[in-house]
């Protein structure tokens, strides 16, 4: 293991977020089969359950932005630090893209559509743009969602801390993704 590397915090915790947010799939999916079958105590646990796992998956984000600050991680690597982490045989086999990969991305393609639109055409471009940087495992079916890529999870997971962030609107209608000025202002100092 390489010694005082804050890298490795880093990628501990994209680890961590990404076991969560299937933890937060899983009960996802037992809600809906329970309101499938109007097993409805069942819906309202797993409901519960699923708010609880989403505030702890907040509280991990917010950590690992407290980190990135603190150890003067860059929270978007350029393509030397990509490559160093490719290299490094410690990280488990298939470590998904870090979601903070998917701001920009984000952030332009709300630009390109003229500040808002819906999710999926975002997402179209956001694929697009991302897609020489994406790795084998961002195309692979989540396990708790085997129509759903984890590319695609990531970047709606990207999208609701960038909502936390004031980087988007929080108060989109359904299924609207929609820039905020705070998010034009960050792609103009990162343009």
């Amino acid at each position: 293991m390489i010694e005082n590397n804050p890298r490795n915090v880093s990628s501990g915790f994209e680890m961590l977020l990404e076991e969560v947010e299937a933890e937060i799939d899983f009960f996802t999916r037992i809600g809906s089969r329970a309101f499938e079958s109007r097993d409805f105590c069942k819906v309202d646990e797993a409901r519960t359950q699923a708010e609880k796992v989403t505030a702890f998956r907040d509280k991990v984000a917010t950590l690992r932005k407290e980190w990135d600050a603190i150890s003067g991680t860059e929270t978007e690597e350029d393509e030397e630090t990509r490559a160093e982490r490719r290299n490094l045989g410690r990280l488990r086999k298939g470590l998904r893209t870090p979601e903070a990969a998917y701001y920009q991305p984000i952030l332009k393609a709300l630009i390109e559509l003229g500040g808002s639109a819906k999710m999926q055409a975002v997402l179209d471009k956001v694929h697009k743009a991302m897609r020489p940087i994406l790795k084998d495992v961002d195309h692979e079916p989540l396990a708790s969602d085997p129509d759903m890529p984890r590319w695609r999870n990531s970047a709606q997971w990207a999208r609701n801390t960038m909502r936390q962030d004031g980087l988007l609107k929080a108060d989109s209608p359904h299924g609207t993704w929609e820039i905020s000025d705070a998010g034009r202002a960050h792609m103009e100092r990162h343009a």
